[in-house]
């Protein structure tokens, strides 16, 4: 397998990480030594196995809706921190 350069401070940016230098040597390592082993899985030969997309059988199991009655706003909203008329009124999480 040909040895690719792992951008970890990429990596720690996406995942909102602040790694040390050590942390980011240490984590490079490991995250080559993963892709290295999952790089063998390559070498196998699948030619006789179907493919497949679940290990085990996969069956619905939904149910039928019922309609039942529902919670009362008023008991919903009675414990919320912060609300503005019949609504929950949350942080704003979206730049």
């Amino acid at each position: 397998m040909v040895k690719e350069h792992i951008d970890i401070e990429h990596i720690a940016m996406l995942a909102r990480l602040k790694l040390t230098d050590e942390e980011k040597r240490l984590f490079s390592k490991q995250l080559g030594s993963i892709l290295e082993y999952i790089g063998k899985l390559n070498e196998l030969d699948t030619t006789a196995i179907e493919p497949t997309s679940h290990v085990l059988p996969v069956k619905n199991v939904f149910r039928e809706d019922e309609l039942r009655q529902s919670l009362h706003k008023d008991k919903a909203l009675q414990n919320a921190p912060d609300k503005t008329d019949d609504f929950y009124r949350v942080p704003k999480i979206i730049g």
